[in-house]
């Protein structure tokens, strides 16, 4: 206790001592630095000191992606709540409504589709923030609509993947999107349009072995973390000690796992020249220079 709450006036204490935003700062994973939340908004959740790129809302990364920021959101079917009626500490009903609640959305992909330097494109963006962004049948549905509203107007396909794996409260419903999905990449495949994956921190599991390695062209955020297994995991099965940076993005793209690197910063660009490029379109941007 200090003298103002000892004895100054209520009215008047709340004068002397305002209330600071918890979020005003936030304090990078990597380096430890502070940095002001307008500024690391302003940078796209990119920590200028030390580069480490944070999770981004998907509605950020949609408005970041889209020309002037201007989307049509795609309605994705609905799918049953809970099939296996699962409950471990609190129902699964329950869990569902909770994420619901704190993300603003039905499940853990939104769908969008607009114009990328004036090309119509369609994009899907993971939600790691909605139970660890795990692929179940409504995200499943939400690809795969994606992908056949991609095949329908006859454009490029972009996922931002993020992602624990397969959502453990759907058992075989959620393996069972792995085919499926797999399956809708082939499909838009047949129609020889661009499926272009953007992977980001983290992407694991059963999302990481189906459609995130199946693009055209994989693109990921500098320090992502991909992979199938956990690496404490692998080092546990082969008992060995895993080499440095195992699983990060840098080190996947000097093994030829992934195509390149991009800084958030530099994506958009790269997808509409990517884009421009494989549907043999030239970007209003570059007609114009």
């Amino acid at each position: 206790m200090n003298w103002i709450s000892n004895v100054v006036p209520p009215k008047v204490r709340s004068l002397l001592r305002r209330e600071t935003p918890e979020n005003l700062w936030v304090k990078c994973p990597e380096s430890g630095e502070l940095v002001f939340h307008k500024d690391l908004e302003a940078n796209l959740f990119v920590v200028p000191g030390s580069g480490y790129h944070m999770r981004l809302a998907p509605r950020a990364r949609l408005e970041n992606l889209f020309d002037d920021a201007t989307y049509e959101e795609i309605a994705t079917p609905e799918v049953p709540l809970d099939p296996l009626k699962f409950r471990d500490v609190k129902r699964y009903t329950d869990r569902l409504k909770e994420y619901r609640l704190k993300t603003g959305a039905p499940d853990a992909v939104k769908l969008a589709f607009g114009k990328l330097q004036s090309m119509d494109i369609v994009a899907a963006v993971q939600d790691f923030d909605f139970l660890g962004g795990s692929l179940g049948m409504a995200a499943g549905e939400a690809i795969i609509t994606g992908m056949t509203v991609a095949v329908e107007r006859h454009a490029p396909f972009i996922i931002f993947t993020a992602s624990g794996g397969a959502r453990m409260q759907e058992g075989i419903f959620s393996l069972m999107q792995m085919p499926r999905t797999t399956i809708a990449v082939q499909r838009l495949r047949d129609t020889k349009l661009p499926y272009i994956v953007v992977l980001t921190n983290p992407t694991t599991g059963g999302v990481t072995a189906s459609y995130a390695m199946l693009g055209d062209i994989h693109i990921a955020e500098p320090g992502a973390v991909i992979g199938f297994a956990g690496a404490r995991v692998i080092e546990q099965t082969i008992r060995e000690r895993l080499p440095e940076g195992f699983q990060r993005s840098e080190y996947l793209e000097t093994h030829g796992m992934i195509d390149m690197v991009v800084k958030r910063q530099d994506i958009r660009a790269t997808l509409g020249r990517l884009c421009a490029l494989l549907t043999r379109t030239q970007p209003i941007e570059q007609a114009a220079a």
